[in-house]
């Protein structure tokens, strides 16, 4: 069975409803980034940390996976899955996706300020949110400045992959944008986005659609639909 990789960002959750991560004007829900998604933002006021997360989560309650979630899980019918998103929301989940790898984190997961014990989490964190050992509670979220621990496991995936399906994302984010290079030369890509970066991969197949409609595209070329 073939290997199918996709690596997925903000413009597939955007479909559902829930927001980009950064607007043009470089702000998140009207707070700069470095104060709500950095280490140092948490330290300064962990408060203001917790409550955007917390209406993140919220929002993430009101929404429901989108067509092009649910053409990711049709793959599996005839692929090898795996996703690489670089979303926290749990929207692949809930479709139907059974290998994900999040590569910033989850809404739905927390872990204490000391040490890296995952715990699921879909209420609200606040202060006083202690772990076993007493030490605060905060986002399972991979912040700027922060190491991406899961990003050897996507590496390693890439390597092994037969197609790459480039979904909703500017490749601008790194080391998430890094990934594609480790896909072996003659790889078919499909770069689903309406704004694609360019590319100087040879086999790539940019489709300059949004995630929903490109996904239609890419298993009308895959012989799926």
């Amino acid at each position: 069975m073939k290997h199918i990789v996709v690596l997925s960002g903000a413009g597939i959750s955007a479909e559902s409803g829930l927001k980009t991560f950064r607007d043009s004007d470089g702000l998140w829900e009207g707070h700069d980034v470095m104060e709500v998604a950095t280490p140092e933002g948490f330290a300064k006021n962990p408060e203001l940390v917790l409550q955007f997360y917390n209406e993140r989560r919220k929002q993430l309650g009101e929404v429901e996976p989108n067509s092009a979630h649910f053409d990711l899980v049709a793959l599996e019918e005839n692929y090898k899955v795996t996703i690489i998103t670089q979303n926290v929301d749990d929207l692949h989940e809930r479709a139907g996706s059974t290998q994900v790898i999040h590569l910033h984190g989850e809404l739905l997961k927390a872990k204490s300020v000391n040490n890296e014990n995952i715990l699921p989490w879909n209420t609200d964190i606040k202060l006083g949110d202690v772990c076993e050992n007493g030490h605060q509670i905060r986002p399972h979220i991979v912040w700027f400045g922060e190491a991406v621990p899961m990003i050897d496991v996507a590496i390693e995936q890439c390597k092994t992959a037969d197609i790459l399906i480039i979904i909703g994302t500017s490749m601008q984010v790194y080391p998430a944008a890094s990934l594609m290079h480790y896909v072996e030369e003659q790889t078919p890509v499909y770069y689903i986005d309406p704004n694609p970066a360019a590319m100087k991969n040879k086999q790539v197949t940019t489709i300059r659609e949004n995630a929903t409609s490109g996904m239609k595209t890419v298993l009308k070329t895959l012989s799926l639909k």
